[in-house]
């Protein structure tokens, strides 16, 4: 699927893999990383891929969840807060290959949870990671 037009690009370059470096063009972010002790790794000083897709899926969806009540005229507390757990591990079927999964946990304190369910529900159609992610990994949402 496409996009009809680019309202913003980022751009960040990493070195090294996941014993390098990673640095946004704007200079906003300049990480170390490196790799968990449970990939082999040394569990060093730096973030990872992982914590930093779990990261930038928790916080778009944020957005997302806001503009879909915006659109609904539905009023959204500001504690809204997702716990995001990325996990990697091996493909079922194709060997050799990794995958991730996501599960997301979401939190609205004072919103009833069958409104934040439905909140949920449909901020996932338009989230941009969520779309970027259906039918690709395993996505689990709950509502705290």
């Amino acid at each position: 699927m496409a996009i009809d037009k680019a309202l913003y690009t980022a751009q960040a370059t990493s070195t090294g893999g996941r014993t390098g470096s990673t640095e946004s063009s704007d200079g906003k972010i300049k990480m170390q990383l490196s790799t968990p002790k449970e990939l082999g790794g040394d569990s060093g000083p730096g973030t990872n891929p992982e914590q930093l897709f779990a990261a930038g899926y928790s916080a778009c969806f944020i957005g997302a969840m806001k503009a879909v009540a915006r659109m609904q005229k539905v009023a959204l507390p500001a504690e809204v807060s997702i716990q995001a757990d990325v996990s990697i591990g091996p493909m079922t079927g194709k060997p050799g290959a990794f995958g991730i999964a996501v599960a997301m946990v979401v939190s609205v304190p004072g919103m009833d949870k069958a409104a934040t369910e439905a909140l949920v529900k449909a901020a996932h159609e338009v989230c941009p990671y969520s779309n970027a992610t259906r039918g690709n990994i395993d996505v689990a949402l709950s509502v705290a």
